[in-house]
């Protein structure tokens, strides 16, 4: 039943006459086994994903970017439609958008550059670290990146971690996975303020990420946190945020 669950993605209506047991039976099973859900599993493979979360803040913090593109003067096609949006954003060029987020508290932080270079990744690093400072988490012990040439090859980069007194991992290749907290975070980043609403310019939109990570960190609730925002996982800030 595993196999056939792992393999072929069926569910219990269809897997209960294939074997000859109940659905009600199946589903049992698969509960046990934890794959009564497509969710827990990785589509390709099929292979049950491997969760994790590291014991105390600031043991793992994951780093990424993402690549927006700018929105004209006036608006763009969720303001004006799509055709004439999409005469107008040839020219305007691309955001990068810096994030940091500790495995354990799921705290995070935003910056948006102009570019995703060495010098920015290792300032954007810099200020991070000392923005989870200010929140409770003295120490950034080790941080999570893909295997873009700014996190491998660059001075900067390394000269930033070993200010900090961290240790790089890099996530292996074709596996965005490993930096699974990340990586959701950017979806929640772009459905709950870059495509939130329409803006008529880059910097209205620009100007938006303080108010989301503030709610993000203080207020939203986490479903990996038993409901609880960020923040209420962070040392030493029992009593200091309602």
């Amino acid at each position: 039943m595993c196999r056939l669950r792992q393999d072929r993605k069926l569910g219990p209506a269809r897997l209960g006459p294939i074997l000859g047991l109940p659905a009600s039976t199946t589903h049992r099973i698969l509960v046990r086994h934890q794959l009564n859900r497509l969710a827990f599993l990785d589509r390709p493979t099929g292979q049950p994903i491997r969760r994790y979360e590291r014991d105390r803040p600031g043991e793992l913090i994951h780093v990424d970017v993402k690549k927006l593109g700018r929105i004209p003067d006036g608006g763009g096609h969720k303001v004006l439609g799509r055709q004439a949006g999409r005469a107008r954003r040839s020219s305007v060029g691309f955001d990068y958008i810096h994030s940091a987020v500790d495995d354990h508290t799921r705290l995070a932080y935003s910056e948006i550059h102009a570019d995703e270079k060495a010098a920015t990744c290792a300032v954007f690093l810099r200020r991070a670290a000392a923005f989870f400072a200010t929140c409770g988490i003295d120490r950034v012990e080790r941080v999570l990146t893909d295997n873009a040439w700014p996190y491998r090859k660059s001075f900067a980069w390394q000269q930033a971690l070993t200010d900090l007194g961290a240790s790089p991992k890099l996530t292996r290749a074709y596996r965005p996975q490993t930096n699974g907290k990340v990586e959701r975070f950017n979806r929640t980043l772009l459905d709950e303020w870059a495509y939130l609403r329409p803006y008529t310019s880059n910097q209205e939109r620009s100007e938006a990420p303080a108010d989301f990570l503030h709610t993000y960190n203080h207020h939203r609730c986490h479903t990996a946190l038993a409901g609880q925002p960020p923040i209420s996982r962070v040392n030493n800030a029992a009593g200091q945020y309602t």
